[in-house]
C-alpha cells in the first residue's frame, strides 16, 4: 500500500514538474469539474424503472421538486462552453500566428471530439440490434439508445460553435443573449410555435461561448466582472422561476411542460451567466490549488479523458442497471424514485457507476488517445515518463504517456 501511494505521489510530481510555467491550470479545473459535474447530475437524476420485462425513465424530480437544488450544482454545461470559447479563441490566435490555415486548426480541434464518437455508434448499434432480435421491448431498446447517446447533442453544438470561432472572436454575449430574450417572449409570452424554441440551442450557448472570448480579449479579469455577471445572472434567474412560470430545475423533468435545458431557456441562459461568474471568481484559487501535485495530475488525467467520460457515463449507467436486473428489482437502480430511501440508495450505487465508468474507459480510452504518440525514443526499461503538451491549436492537457 505505502508503496503504491509512493508511486502515486511520484507519478504526480513528475506531471506537475513536466507542466509549462505559464499554463493556466484553472482552466484546465474548470473544465474537468463541469465535466464531472455533468456525469454526477446525470448518475443522481436519471432512473431507469423496471417495469415487467420493460426499462422507462424516471427521475426524482418528478417526485421530489424540492430537490431541484440539484440541478444547479450539476447543470454545469454553461461553464464547459466558457472554458470551450476560452481555449478556442486562444488557439485560434496562437495558430494563425504560427501561419497555421484555418481548416488544418479546425481538423485539429474536432479530431480529437469526434474520433471516440464511432465506437459509441458502433458498440451501440450492435446492441440495439442484438435486443431487438432477442425479443426485447422495442420501447425499451429506444430508451436505451437515447440515453446513451443524448451526449452527442452537445458535441455537434460545440462543434459548430468552434468551426464559427473566427467569427465569434469579437461578438458581445449581449447579441445571443437579446436572440434567447425575444425567442422566449415570442413563443411563452405571445403564443408563438414550440420550434421557436430550438433557435436557443445555438445561441443560448453561444451566450457563455462568447463570454470565453471575452475572456481572452481580458475583458473578464476583474473581479469585477464576475461578480456583476454571478449576482445578475442569479437575481435575473431567482426572478424568472418566481414571476415569470420558469421551471426550477436546470434540467429536463419528464412529464413536466416545460424544460428548462431542452431547447435552453432564459431561465438557464442567465443561470449559466451566474455560473460563469462563480467560476470566473474561482480563478485565483484554482491556481493556487492546482499548485498541489496530486489535485494537478487528477485535474489532467480528467482532461485527457475528457471525452471518454462524457460519452460513456450514461453507459456505465445502463449497464450497472442491466446486470443488477439478473439479481431483481433493486432499489435506487430499478425502483421508483419517490422518495429519500430512493435519494439514499441512489448515492450508495454511485462508486459503483464510476467502476462501470472506470471498465469503460479502460476499454475505449484509446480511441481519445490514440492519435498522440511520443517523440521520444524509448528507454530500454520501459518506464513511464511524464511528458507536457504545451498550449497549442490542440490545447491538449498535460499528461502522462509511455516512451
Amino acid at each position: 500500500m505505502r508503496q503504491g501511494w509512493a508511486a502515486a505521489r511520484e507519478g504526480a510530481a513528475r506531471v506537475d514538474a513536466a507542466t509549462p510555467a505559464g499554463r493556466d491550470r484553472a482552466v484546465d479545473a474548470l473544465r474537468a469539474f463541469a465535466i464531472l459535474g455533468v456525469v454526477l447530475g446525470h448518475w443522481l437524476v436519471t432512473a431507469l424503472v423496471a417495469d415487467g420485462r420493460a426499462l422507462h425513465t424516471a427521475s426524482p424530480l418528478q417526485h421530489l421538486p424540492w430537490l431541484a437544488p440539484i440541478s444547479w450544482a450539476f447543470q454545469t454545461l454553461a461553464v464547459f462552453f466558457l472554458v470551450g470559447g476560452h481555449v478556442a479563441t486562444r488557439s485560434h490566435a496562437s495558430a494563425r500566428a504560427r501561419g497555421t490555415t484555418y481548416g488544418e486548426w479546425l481538423t485539429a480541434r474536432l479530431s480529437r471530439l469526434f474520433k471516440p464518437v464511432a465506437a459509441v455508434l458502433t458498440l451501440w448499434t450492435v446492441i440495439a440490434a442484438g435486443l431487438l432480435l432477442t425479443g426485447a421491448e422495442s420501447g425499451t431498446v429506444h430508451t436505451l439508445v437515447k440515453l446513451a447517446l443524448s451526449p452527442l447533442w452537445f458535441l455537434v453544438v460545440f462543434a459548430a460553435l468552434t468551426a464559427a470561432t473566427p467569427v465569434l472572436t469579437r461578438l458581445s454575449p449581449l447579441w445571443p443573449l437579446a436572440v434567447v430574450l425575444h425567442v422566449d417572449l415570442l413563443r411563452f409570452g405571445l403564443g408563438g410555435p414550440s420550434w421557436l424554441g430550438w433557435v436557443n440551442v445555438v445561441a443560448g450557448w453561444l451566450v457563455p461561448y462568447t463570454l470565453g472570448a471575452a475572456w481572452t480579449r481580458g475583458e473578464l479579469d476583474r473581479r469585477r466582472a464576475g461578480w456583476i455577471l454571478l449576482t445578475g445572472g442569479a437575481a435575473v434567474t431567482a426572478a424568472l422561476v418566481a414571476w415569470a412560470g420558469y421551471p426550477a430545475s436546470m434540467v429536463g423533468v419528464p412529464g413536466a411542460p416545460v424544460s428548462n435545458l431542452n431547447p435552453p431557456t432564459l431561465a438557464a441562459v442567465t443561470f449559466g451567466l451566474a455560473q460563469c461568474g462563480l467560476a470566473l471568481l474561482l480563478r485565483d484559487r484554482l491556481r493556487r490549488a492546482m499548485r498541489r501535485p496530486s489535485a494537478w495530475a487528477a485535474v489532467a488525467l480528467v482532461n485527457l479523458s475528457a471525452m471518454t467520460i462524457f460519452l460513456w457515463h450514461q453507459t456505465a449507467l445502463m449497464a450497472t442497471t442491466a446486470t443488477g436486473l439478473l439479481v431483481g428489482r433493486l432499489p435506487g437502480l430499478h425502483t421508483v424514485p419517490d422518495g429519500l430511501g430512493w435519494v439514499a440508495a441512489r448515492l450508495a450505487w454511485l462508486p459503483v457507476f464510476a467502476l462501470a465508468l472506470a471498465v469503460c474507459w479502460t476499454a475505449f480510452r484509446p480511441y481519445e488517445q490514440g492519435g498522440r504518440r511520443s517523440r521520444t525514443p524509448r528507454k530500454a526499461s520501459g518506464s513511464r515518463v511524464v511528458r507536457a503538451h504545451r498550449p497549442s491549436d490542440r490545447e491538449t492537457p498535460v499528461g502522462v504517456t509511455r516512451v
